[in-house]
């Protein structure tokens, strides 16, 4: 990899910025000053060091966050704040970006990553792989709506995948239901959709689980952190329907 990638890969400005510091020997290989942006390092085996300071590459960044309402699945927006916008200055990079998306006004887990074959992975249909909410609904769920999202909904032409509906919870005072749903696809507002077509409305949305990974209890709403090695691990190989 030539040096002036390696910095820019590491965040350390653009590639005509990082040639500029090369050029100025802010920095070394293996303790010698190298002044050729050409310069071509070993990223798993040469020490490089920025003003002296030890860099230690990482081509692949992934993060786990509590998406909060208010905020929209974009890497950029003109008008809205998204969810890179929650990013500190210290871990934002310009090739980060969320796996799938989540409206605007649902909460819950969403993957910030730079790596493209792994969101793949995640969101091809040919996979299937589980997403589970948590919704509160306006009107009462019943075993016959569970029947009917266990054979699939008809929208817009288009019948879905059979998904799993768990009631947890019904107030006939209040008219309100809570339930859990695994989908196995990720149609535009998927969750709201079939909701609707058995005549209830969703108030509250959350993404609770992806794949094998669940949503932290301690991860704090609008937080996020980097994915620890097994929980990259249990995503890499999610729960996918049999």
């Amino acid at each position: 990899m030539r040096l002036d990638k390696f910095l820019a890969d590491m965040g350390y400005g653009s590639r005509k910025e990082a040639k500029g510091y090369i050029k100025k020997g802010r920095v070394t290989v293996n303790d010698q000053v190298i002044k050729s942006d050409k310069t071509q390092v070993n990223e798993q085996s040469d020490q490089v060091c920025f003003d002296q300071e030890p860099i230690q590459y990482q081509r692949w960044y992934y993060y786990l966050l509590h998406k909060p309402a208010g905020v929209i699945s974009a890497t950029v927006d003109s008008y809205e704040e998204t969810v890179l916008d929650l990013f500190s200055e210290e871990d934002f990079r310009d090739d980060l970006f969320p796996v799938g998306r989540l409206d605007k006004d649902t909460e819950g887990f969403l993957l910030i990553t730079n790596d493209g074959a792994l969101a793949h992975q995640l969101l091809s249909p040919k996979k299937h792989v589980e997403k589970e909410y948590y919704a509160c609904v306006d009107g009462i769920m019943t075993s016959e709506d569970q029947a009917v999202f266990e054979q699939g909904i008809e929208l817009d032409g288009e019948r879905t995948l059979p998904a799993q509906l768990t009631i947890t919870k019904v107030d006939d005072a209040e008219q309100i239901s809570e339930i859990r749903l695994i989908l196995h696809e990720g149609k535009f507002h998927q969750v709201k959709r079939m909701v609707q077509a058995v005549g209830k409305e969703v108030r509250y949305l959350k993404r609770i689980r992806m794949g094998g990974l669940a949503l932290p209890a301690d991860l704090a709403l609008g937080s996020y952190r980097s994915l620890t090695d097994d929980e990259l691990r249990i995503l890499a190989q999610p729960k996918n329907k049999a």
